[in-house]
């Protein structure tokens, strides 16, 4: 038996794994989906990436979780890594699910192709909380492309704003790359959030970041979470076996 921490990605909160942990508990496993600071609806949004990481680690602390798979999707691959360098102790393998993995010194903003930051700059900028409304068209065409139009809608509205400090927070993380701890990059082939290849996309510039890792792919959108979470749940079982 495995025990899985699975940290969500922007817009969400930790509801988004609710199938996939049915799923991986019917196989036997343990399971658990905290919700980031500042995520969710009716929250707070001022936060910055340091309190982010710190809710994860407190979660994981406060449940006393140990020898633990620690997945994070997307913005949350920057989350497990600096959790990483917090409880490095407590975690068996970390898995990357078509998440950030940033350079020493890096944001996640740092990453983004320009249309992108142009965007994500635009929408905090007009909002009076420093916060990203998703754009529906941006979730149906990029994030949610194996899905039917109700699908979309359903899972859309499940969405809450993201704050946008943890996005240009600069990170430190010389001592990530340093740890021995294993990694797993858990690749859905028809993500096309960033532009696939390697100019920008998840694999092989972000994966090949870990230095030695396991590599894991699936049919599925960068959301795949609501459009086949059995297969991902399957599919996270390899990634994070021994």
């Amino acid at each position: 038996m495995l025990t899985f921490v699975l940290v969500h990605g922007a817009w969400h909160d930790g509801s988004a794994w609710e199938t996939v942990i049915k799923h991986l508990q019917a196989q036997g496993h343990q399971a658990f989906a905290p919700t980031i600071a500042g995520h969710g609806k009716s929250v707070d949004k001022n936060v910055n990436h340091a309190q982010c990481t710190q809710s994860i680690v407190d979660s994981i602390v406060g449940k006393d979780l140990t020898d633990i798979v620690l997945l994070g999707h997307s913005f949350a691959g920057t989350i497990i890594a600096k959790v990483a360098e917090a409880i490095p102790d407590r975690i068996r393998r970390l898995i990357f699910l078509d998440a950030f993995v940033l350079n020493d010194g890096e944001s996640l903003r740092d990453s983004l192709p320009p249309h992108y930051q142009a965007l994500f700059d635009s929408l905090a900028r007009e909002s009076d909380d420093r916060t990203m409304v998703m754009p529906f068209e941006l979730w149906r065409e990029a994030l949610l492309n194996d899905a039917d139009l109700e699908l979309a809608r359903s899972s859309y509205a499940r969405l809450s704003p993201e704050p946008y400090q943890p996005w240009i927070d600069k990170l430190d993380l010389k001592q990530f790359y340093s740890l021995p701890i294993p990694k797993s990059y858990l690749y859905c082939t028809e993500d096309n959030v960033l532009p696939q290849g390697e100019q920008w996309g998840w694999h092989p510039r972000m994966s090949n970041r870990l230095g030695l890792f396991r590599l894991v792919q699936m049919p599925g959108s960068h959301e795949v979470m609501f459009s086949n979470p059995v297969g991902l749940a399957e599919k996270i079982i390899v990634a994070g076996r021994d």
